[in-house]
């Protein structure tokens, strides 16, 4: 699999990443043993960046994630992103007091069972914060030996340039995909400009991009998912209208719908990085063909004529899901 820089100055990844929300019930019911099958698979297809944060599962990914590693024994195979700064206290939902992000991390070094986490992410930002005093608290994580690199989640462009100018940011983590291309006004470029990664999550808009896409029946047992826009009528009619015209593409070009989506995205830049997440080993193979996958000028002119620029129907989030996330465009 082809290797990508995670940050201007960090080590050597895969270019696709495994984002572990799926070790938590969030698109369905997980186990412990399917989520450690497939972190056995993430290592057999060369994946080299898992990334997890405190409150999937209120803890439970990092642990397994930590179980797996104390299990197979010796030094990970990965370099493990994790996040911090979402609660589930209903009085304060985001916080990033200096205090609860010092409490937060030494609860996931615990978890997880490493020294360092290589990549520790503000989550959401706390608005009662300036982002460069978190980022501050950020950096005094790395002196302490605790955190390798930094990043933010779902942060603005401008929000990134003056976070970084206090401390290098390695990652900034965004929804980035064919169906949510918001990046491309502004994060895509200044991510390239300062030598962050740009890790994209929901690489293949939460299913809709692959040949398995989420049906009204299998949404009942995904609270988030059943009342985000996109997969409520009669925009999930839309949506899974433009799937099958999306799997149509993907059969006539002989790959899985799931690889298209991911070799689209590494190819919008260098400093692109997609974590897809996927409870099943079986999808996760068919999102690791794109990794590799070449795509000519009129292979891409084919997609965007498939999947113009805005052709998903729905908000991507929410009133409520937007709570946090900073909106820039």
């Amino acid at each position: 699999m082809q290797q990508r820089t995670l940050g201007q100055n960090g080590p050597t990844v895969s270019v696709l990443g495994y984002g572990a929300m799926s070790f938590s019930n969030f698109y369905g019911p997980a186990t412990d043993d399917g989520s450690m099958a497939v972190l056995d698979a993430c290592v057999e297809l060369g994946i080299t960046h898992v990334d997890t944060a405190n409150v999937y599962g209120m803890g439970r990914s990092e642990t397994v994630i930590g179980d797996w590693l104390r299990q197979r024994g010796g030094e990970p195979p990965f370099a493990i992103a994790t996040k911090a700064g979402i609660t589930r206290d209903p009085d304060r939902r985001i916080n990033n007091d200096a205090a609860h992000l010092t409490q937060t991390l030494d609860e996931s070094l615990t978890r997880l069972g490493v020294d360092a986490i290589d990549l520790y992410y503000i989550h959401r930002r706390d608005t009662a914060h300036e982002i460069e005093a978190v980022t501050e608290t950020l950096a005094g994580f790395v002196k302490a030996g605790k955190v390798k690199a930094i990043g933010f989640s779902e942060i603005a462009p401008s929000s990134l340039r003056r976070a970084h100018a206090v401390h290098p940011i390695a990652a900034v983590q965004s929804e980035y995909s064919l169906s949510t291309r918001s990046p491309e006004l502004g994060l895509v470029q200044a991510c390239r400009e300062l030598g962050t990664s740009l890790v994209a999550f929901s690489p293949v808009g939460r299913a809709l991009l692959t040949d398995h896409p989420h049906h009204a029946k299998d949404l009942e047992v995904m609270d988030w998912m059943k009342v985000n826009p996109r997969f409520q009528e009669p925009h999930l009619s839309a949506n899974l209208a433009y799937n099958v015209r999306w799997r149509a593409l993907a059969a006539e070009m002989g790959v899985p719908a799931a690889a298209l989506a991911i070799a689209w995205l590494t190819h919008q830049g260098e400093h692109i990085l997609p974590i897809p997440g996927t409870r099943s080993v079986a999808h996760l193979k068919e999102a690791v063909q794109g990794a590799d996958l070449s795509l000519s000028d009129s292979d891409m002119a084919r997609i965007e004529d498939v999947l113009p620029v805005g052709w998903a129907h729905g908000d991507r989030y929410s009133d409520a899901q937007w709570a946090a996330p900073e909106r820039y465009c």
